[in-house]
């Protein structure tokens, strides 16, 4: 299905997703361009992005033809948030969910972009970034970067008690990266970038960056920490402002 928003155009494409038992629905805006993978916030889905006017902050860059934006529903922040799932569900649910976007979403992409190599930029905000994070991460063969913006990237006190299982533990790259070995995802990963941009203003928890960074810094994995004033909330107003002047220099 295609038309237009904002000026770019718009196309969605839904499957079923024989990993997530679920359909997974991908929108992409835009038509050319370094392809971007934008993570939704907790529970939001595919279209969140345009709601927010984070669409209309990149139109510069769609309108150039130097990025189109795909997104995707959070399925298992969804089903987190919605409660009624076992602990354990809500974790399977986690990792298939990263497992489909390697599977299923990059080479959707890739098909749309007509490149079986092309490599995504993963973006996103607060747990969006945690899922750019552990999309790279995961897989550094499909990703070539990643912008995490006022992430949140230690889940464990936030989720419910016991998700702490081993399919979380491989999802939250905040967990699995200390314990990667000398290989070749770790080597690839080194080949990467993962940009960490949050304010300092209310709402937000520079820690988790600074966490997160020095994790991946002890393995070499090339990063950076952009430090933006007390003046930038952990909200809406800030990723509109910070994803269009960091989209430009990853993409």
């Amino acid at each position: 299905m295609a038309g237009r928003a904002g000026g770019a155009v718009k196309t969605e494409w839904r499957w079923p997703s024989p990993r997530v038992h679920r359909e997974i629905r991908l929108v992409r805006w835009g038509e050319i361009g370094t392809p971007v993978l934008l993570f939704p916030t907790a529970g939001g889905d595919a279209e969140e992005a345009e709601r927010f006017h984070l669409i209309s902050s990149v139109a510069p860059l769609l309108a150039a033809g130097r990025v189109k934006i795909y997104s995707l529903d959070s399925l298992p922040g969804r089903v987190i948030l919605e409660g009624g799932s076992s602990h354990e569900h809500c974790s399977w649910l986690l990792h298939a969910w990263h497992e489909a976007i390697y599977a299923e979403v990059v080479p959707m992409i890739r098909g749309d972009c007509r490149s079986e190599t092309i490599e995504v930029v993963a973006a996103g905000a607060s747990i969006g970034a945690f899922n750019a994070c552990a999309a790279l991460c995961r897989h550094p063969d499909a990703f070539r970067s990643a912008l995490c913006m006022s992430g949140t990237f230690d889940l464990v006190p936030m989720l419910p008690m016991g998700l702490y299982t081993e399919n979380f533990y491989f999802t939250s790259p905040l967990h699995f990266v200390p314990h990667l070995g000398a290989g070749p995802q770790l080597a690839c990963l080194r080949r990467r970038m993962v940009v960490f941009a949050f304010g300092q203003g209310r709402w937000e928890d520079p820690s988790q960056s600074w966490r997160m960074a020095g994790v991946l810094g002890a393995h070499g994995v090339p990063n950076r920490v952009d430090v933006w004033g007390p003046e930038w909330d952990h909200d809406w107003s800030t990723w509109r402002r910070m994803l269009p002047t960091l989209l430009a220099e990853l993409a």
